[in-house]
């Protein structure tokens, strides 16, 4: 089949961008041709974005020639001024339909940014309804999109077509299990299409940004909305309008959790099952009452998202290599400590992923199972029918395992089950929630657990945080003055005597000292500063300099000068000196670490983890 055949296939807008392609030599013989099948089966999408999203070509090469062979102006939306007081005069949902963005008015002409520059009509009604001339420029849509948030509020369209009683249009979201809802008004009122469709889009917004959680509050001037995404709270800009409907909400959620919505003056929990844009996602529904309202809290699980491998957690190879040596171990106890959020589950999933194979059977017993594993048998806890930690393991150590994960050691029932299978010739996983990791032997002996028995049998401990990275498409370096440094960075002079001794510092941080300094040396900075990395912002980190996050680690190997220590009842204070002397790296040691490998800044250790310096 020849190029001008395979044209023929497409229609108006298709041909003209396949003729394009075809001029500029930018597809191959076949790939026009299956390019031409692709976008005569998505008649109504933009035909750019539907070959973008296919993956024949990149977006960045194909937006520059658009503008060229149609006569627009391609700009960079990061660097633009929004003039703020167009925004209010114009048609939002027109706007939020076509993902047209007005930037500026000058002498009765408006600057329109577009994603679809094959849509007339668009800027034809845009024009009409303003009476302004539209003067169009070219954007990425997904840039524009953004900008459409950020400035009209997310879930803007569907405001306004609560206020305008707009047509229903195909979910994004399919729910798993099916929903049921009584006949009371306040009923009907969540399950209002629009209302349906702002929650959903809530829901969807939040799991493409790489959300772990949603806060909406509700509070004396209206509702408010919040995004946790890497560790850290954004807020949401969000239409006035949206606060007419802030109970119509809450009882959306609700019912998708299969809740009670009358109960307003009781805490509720509740999960939702769904699919997002073909991704997994499971939503653990916390509500609480407030003074204003009630406060609902999703926490979100995207398992199509998860990649459970203990060399992608963020350990350094030394690290990694130990912690590999702990629990490829026959027996004993492993624990990784750390507070809620900090990775624990992900670390402990990615160990047993390394370790599971056809002759090892691993079982574990979880509050709740969070992740199911293939190769793994998980078992959740149930309280109210007695199914606790402890008589779960119980059960577990009559079904012959060779390996066991307790998602939590909580009271000296559990502890003592844990270290009584571990005895037995079972290697034991669990978490604690300790500061760091020489806490966790006395936090086991404050439970009742014998020292001996803790010492015997735990293994090593793994303490651990998460940092923000550093975002890798607009990473670039910065001079810092030798006096914003940490007193307790490896680069700070401290007293006069220059740089910190390579003898005074671990091992395993002096390695990645001398790696930096032997970067550096062929661009050295000013006199008197220090060379590092930073994210300058941009659209893939929403302007933060960040994005994704990473563990940063403290290891600690019970050896037996340790074991002494904890046999004798001592504090935390010593262990930690005794295993600092074998060689153990602090966190914050090793987020300094990270700093130096250019992996994350300065301000992030500093904010997640505390000095060492005495």
């Amino acid at each position: 089949m020849t190029s001008t055949s395979s044209i023929g296939i497409a229609s108006g807008a298709q041909q003209q961008l396949l003729a394009m392609l075809q001029r500029r030599g930018l597809l191959s013989e076949e790939h026009l041709r299956r390019a031409a099948e692709v976008l005569a089966a998505a008649p109504d999408l933009p035909p750019h974005q539907v070959l973008v999203d296919k993956g024949f070509i990149k977006e960045e090469i194909l937006l520059p020639v658009l503008a060229e062979e149609l006569g627009l102006e391609l700009v960079d939306l990061t660097r633009v001024q929004i003039d703020r007081s167009l925004l209010e005069q114009m048609p939002q949902r027109l706007v939020h339909r076509k993902n047209l963005m007005p930037l500026s008015r000058h002498n009765g002409t408006l600057i329109v940014a577009t994603g679809d520059p094959f849509d007339a009509y668009a800027i034809d009604e845009f024009q009409t309804l303003t009476g302004l001339h539209v003067l169009p420029v070219l954007a990425p849509p997904r840039e524009i999109a953004r900008l459409i948030k950020q400035h009209f509020g997310v879930g803007g369209d569907t405001v306004a077509a609560l206020t305008e009683e707009a047509k229903d249009r195909q979910e994004e979201i399919e729910f798993l299990e099916a929903l049921e809802a009584d006949d009371s008004e306040m009923a009907k009122q969540a399950q209002e299409a629009s209302v349906v469709r702002l929650v959903n889009q809530i829901l969807i917004e939040a799991a493409n940004e790489r959300a772990s959680d949603i806060h909406i509050e509700t509070e004396e001037h209206g509702l408010r909305i919040r995004y946790r995404i890497d560790g850290l709270l954004q807020e949401q800009n969000l239409p006035p309008e949206i606060n007419r409907f802030a109970a119509a909400i809450i009882s959306r959620i609700k019912i998708m959790a299969r809740l009670n919505i009358a109960e307003k003056r009781l805490p509720q929990d509740g999960r939702i099952k769904m699919k997002v844009q073909g991704r997994d996602i499971d939503v653990r529904v916390s509500i609480i009452p407030m003074i204003h309202g009630e406060g609902v809290c999703l926490r979100l699980l995207d398992k199509g998202r998860m990649e459970f491998n203990l060399a992608a957690v963020g350990m350094l190879p030394d690290t990694y290599h130990t912690f590999k040596q702990l629990i490829d171990r026959p027996h004993g106890i492993v624990l990784v400590t750390g507070p809620t959020g900090s990775g624990k589950s992900t670390t402990l999933y990615s160990a047993l992923n390394e370790i599971k194979d056809e002759t090892l059977k691993i079982i574990t017993v979880e509050d709740p199972v969070e992740y199911n594993q293939v190769g793994i048998s998980q078992i959740q806890t149930h309280t109210k029918i007695g199914l606790t930690f402890a008589n779960a393991l119980r059960a577990i150590l009559r079904h012959d395992p060779d390996v066991i994960l307790v998602g939590e050691i909580r009271d000296l029932e559990t502890a003592e089950m844990a270290i009584h299978a571990s005895l037995t010739g079972h290697l034991v996983f669990s978490t604690l929630h300790t500061n760091d990791a020489p806490s966790s032997f006395t936090r086991l002996i404050d439970m009742g657990v014998e020292p001996f028995l803790v010492s015997s049998t735990v293994e090593g401990v793994m303490a651990q945080r998460l940092v923000r990275t550093i975002c890798p498409d607009c990473k670039t370096t910065t001079t810092l003055p030798q006096e914003e440094l940490p007193l307790d960075f490896p680069l700070r002079k401290r007293n006069g005597s220059g740089l910190s001794a390579l003898a005074n510092l671990p091992p395993a941080l002096a390695k990645i000292l001398q790696e930096y300094e032997a970067t550096m040396a062929q661009q050295p900075g000013p006199e008197g500063t220090v060379t590092l990395w930073r994210g300058s912002g941009c659209r893939s980190c929403r302007q933060t300099g960040y994005r994704g996050r990473s563990g940063i680690f403290e290891l600690l190997v019970t050896n037996d000068v340790i074991r002494d220590l904890v046999t004798q009842r001592v504090n935390a204070g010593v262990i930690r000196l005794e295993a600092l002397k074998a060689g153990m790296i602090t966190l914050r040691q090793d987020g300094w670490r990270k700093v130096l490998k250019g992996l994350t800044t300065i301000d992030e250790v500093a904010r997640i983890t505390a000095g060492d310096i005495s």
